[in-house]
This record gives structure tokens, C-alpha cells and sequence, in this order.
């Protein structure tokens, strides 16, 4: 069906939310700089800091998803962003209270995004045909880099005209805002919504795997029985390593190894992830057309997982050697932009084995994907005193996605685990 319909207002509006979601995220990578010297923070502090949102991340992915398939994406996710909206705007009071306070305000900060994407799967389940998984997926999920491009480029100017405090109150703010239109515009499903048309509710109901919203128990041991449930956790936890670790370490690795100042190191970061926003739609709009013309969706999903790892694990190797503060940039540029071929991989993956439970089970591997967020965020600052120098830390990253798409390869399929 063509023209824009209400489920496109809808793919808009999860991306605002995962949009804030990642500017409230990474403002503390910009912000972390100044902090570290005003309170005297070491690498391995400035990495606990920043790994200690992941642990109530990873700790609110399975109670997300259930909540959402209990009560639906819409006050899932409502809810969460008026949370960790406030604890944004408290986290300059918690780090003045003290580093524990600062670590506890994170934490809570995590499980509030946590929802984020559990309860957009939720919702897509029951808005989204299956022959626009990909694109709606993919651009929902780029508000991750659109969100990192922003945070980082306005963070680094905010913490210098105004103070680091400034960028947690802005953007915390930001949320709250979002949060009212996000209850005024959204709900859970067509059958809820009284501006859907009459066409674009039968297009959509002849083309989802939900026929109804009667839930029915997650079958567990099927699940775990399955070679794919398990190749699909572990390839997000790969996908998610390099991503976590350049999202948190990109800026220091641009003020500290290429000498840029703090405003500059901000600008550099923000490049690579405008190029993951633009890859991944553009493989998003590649695997649908694959599908579209008869390409088996499980073929097309190794493709470009594949793609996305292997790839991305190369530019990261090349960075090593790179020459110059700009070819370093392009370089990073192309990790990025190769990873975001991975949400037409993984990602779509979640509605095709478990259309009925994508939200529990986008928890369930989101916890997983968000394990390099404690462990490798605070790997990697531990490396990086260590042995001073981002080697270790790149070569790491390389070898554990490499090892992903060789699972993926094996054991990946597209049909659903159980009925």
C-alpha cells in the first residue's frame, strides 16, 4: 500500500524515542573528560563510570520485554522515558554527592532505557508487514547513530560554553518533552488507533504473524533447545562490542591518540556514526528488496550480518595504521557504516523466529548485546591503562565479531522456532 500511513508516524516516534534514548546515553563520553579532571577519575574510574549504566541496562532488558507483552510498548516505553529522563537530569547532583551516587544514578538511568527496545518490538509485531521489517527496524534503530551524532556534537559544545552539568540538564529536559507527545500520538495497535484507515488496517492485518493480541507463555525450553535462538544471542552480543566500546572510548581515542581538542574530538565522533545511519538504512532497503524478489530471508539475513562483522572488524584494524587524524576518521567511518549492515541481519531476526514473543525475546539477546557494554567498556579502560594504547583494545574487537559470523553462518535460520 502506498502513502504514509499511521504505522509510519509510528516507526517515527520510536525512533525519537531511541533518538533521546542515545543522546541521554553518550553525552557522558563528552562529559567524562572534564569530569575525570575535576574529580581526578583514572581511566579504569572513567570506564566504571560509563560501563555502570549497562549494568541496570542489562538487568531491565527481560523485565522490559515481559512488561511490554503484558501491557503493551506504549506505556512500556512511556514510562521508561520519563525515567531515565529524570535521572538524567540528576546525574550532575549524584556525581556531586559522590561516586557511588553517580554509579547507583547510571544505574537506574540503564534500567529506565532499557524498555527501549523490547517495547518497539512490541509494537512492531502488531503494526508492521512483513515486507517492510527491515526498513522500519533499521531506522528505528538509527537513532542510535543520529542520536550519538547529535549528543556528541552538541555535548561537546554545551561542556564548553556552558559546563559539563549543562549537557544532562539539556537533554534530560528534552526527554520529558518527548514523553507527552509520545503518550498524545501513540498506541499499541491498529485496533486501538481511530486515524488508521480502513486500507491500511487490512494491509496491515493480512501481513503480520500476530492475528490477535491474546499472548500466549513463552515456551522456554523449545527456546533454549534451539541452535538459532542461540546463534541470534550471540551475534547481538558481537554486534553490540564494537558498538558499545566505540560509542564510549571514540572520543577519548580522538583527543588522546589523534590530539584533537574536545570540541574537535566531539565533531570527529559524530562522523562515523552519520555513516552507520546512512549504511544501515541503505542495507535495510537491500534485504527487503532481496526478500521482495524471492531471496530466502534466512540468505539474506547471513549476508548481511556477515557484511556487517566481518567488515567492520576490518576498517577497525585498518585504524591501527592509520597515517592521519582524517584517515583515521574515514576509517572508523567505514567500521561503523559496514556495522550497520547488521540491522538487517540480527536484528529483523528477533520477528521471524518469535513473532509472538519478539519483545521477551529482543530482551532476552538485548541483555546479552548489552554484556560489552559492562564488560568491554570497562575492558577496554582497563587495557588502555595497561598498556596504554588502543591495539589491544581494536584487535579484541575484531576477533570476538569475527567469531560471531562464523556462528551466524552455521546455525542462523528465519523460521519461526515454535508455532
Amino acid at each position: 500500500m502506498g502513502g504514509f500511513g499511521k504505522r509510519h508516524v509510528l516507526v517515527l516516534m520510536c525512533f525519537a524515542a531511541a533518538f533521546v534514548c542515545y543522546i541521554d546515553r553518550v553525552n557522558i563520553s563528552i562529559a567524562i573528560i572534564p569530569m575525570a579532571e575535576h574529580f581526578g577519575w583514572s581511566q579504569t574510574d572513567k570506564g566504571f563510570v560509563m560501563s555502570s549504566f549497562f549494568i541496570g541496562y542489562m538487568l531491565g532488558q527481560i523485565p522490559s520485554g515481559w512488561l511490554a507483552n503484558r501491557v503493551g510498548g506504549r506505556w512500556t516505553l512511556g514510562a521508561a522515558l520519563i525515567l531515565w529522563s529524570a535521572f538524567t537530569l540528576f546525574t550532575p547532583f549524584a556525581a556531586m554527592a559522590g561516586f557511588g551516587a553517580l554509579i547507583l544514578a547510571r544505574i537506574v538511568m540503564g534500567m529506565g532505557e532499557a524498555a527501549t527496545f523490547p517495547a518497539t518490538y512490541n509494537l512492531y509485531s502488531k503494526w508492521i508487514p512483513r515486507a517492510e521489517r527491515a526498513r522500519a527496524i533499521a531506522f528505528t534503530l538509527g537513532g542510535i547513530p543520529m542520536g550519538t551524532v547529535l549528543g556528541l556534537a552538541i555535548s561537546g559544545y554545551l561542556v564548553a560554553a556552558y559546563g559539563w552539568e549543562s549537557v544532562f540538564y539539556a537533554f534530560g529536559i528534552a526527554g520529558l518533552v518527548l514523553a507527552v507527545f509520545w503518550y498524545w500520538i501513540v498506541r499499541d495497535s491498529p485496533a486501538q488507533h481511530v486515524g488508521v484507515s480502513e486500507a491500511e488496517r487490512s494491509e496491515i492485518a493480512a501481513n503480520i504473524d500476530i492475528k490477535n493480541e491474546q499472548r500466549t507463555p513463552l515456551p522456554v525450553g523449545k527456546l533454549v533447545r534451539s541452535t538459532a535462538f542461540w546463534a541470534l544471542v550471540i551475534n547481538h552480543f558481537c554486534s553490540n562490542w564494537i558498538l558499545y566500546v566505540l560509542l564510549s572510548w571514540l572520543p577519548s581515542y580522538f583527543r588522546d591518540v589523534q590530539h584533537f581538542t574536545l570540541a574537535k574530538a566531539g565533531l570527529a565522533a559524530s562522523a562515523p556514526w552519520l555513516s552507520m545511519f546512512v549504511m544501515a538504512n541503505v542495507s535495510a532497503w537491500i534485504a527487503d528488496r532481496m526478500v521482495g524478489h524471492g531471496a530466502s530471508a534466512s540468505l539474506t539475513r547471513k549476508i548481511m550480518q556477515c557484511i556487517g562483522l566481518l567488515g567492520s572488524s576490518g576498517f577497525l584494524l585498518l585504524t591501527l595504521n592509520a597515517s592521519s587524524p582524517t584517515e583515521a576518521v574515514l576509517l572508523v567511518c567505514g567500521a561503523l557504516g559496514a556495522l550497520g549492515f547488521t540491522w538487517a541481519g540480527y536484528a529483523p531476526n528477533h520477528l521471524e523466529i518469535a513473532p509472538k514473543h519478539a519483545d521477551i525475546l529482543m530482551g532476552i539477546t538485548n541483555t546479552a548485546g548489552t554484556i560489552p557494554g559492562v564488560i568491554g567498556v570497562a575492558v577496554s579502560g582497563w587495557l588502555l591503562d595497561t598498556t596504554g594504547s588502543y591495539v589491544s583494545v581494536f584487535v579484541l574487537a575484531a576477533g570476538i565479531t569475527s567469531v560471531g559470523a562464523l556462528i551466524w553462518i552455521i546455525f542462523q535460520k528465519s523460521t519461526p522456532i515454535y508455532d
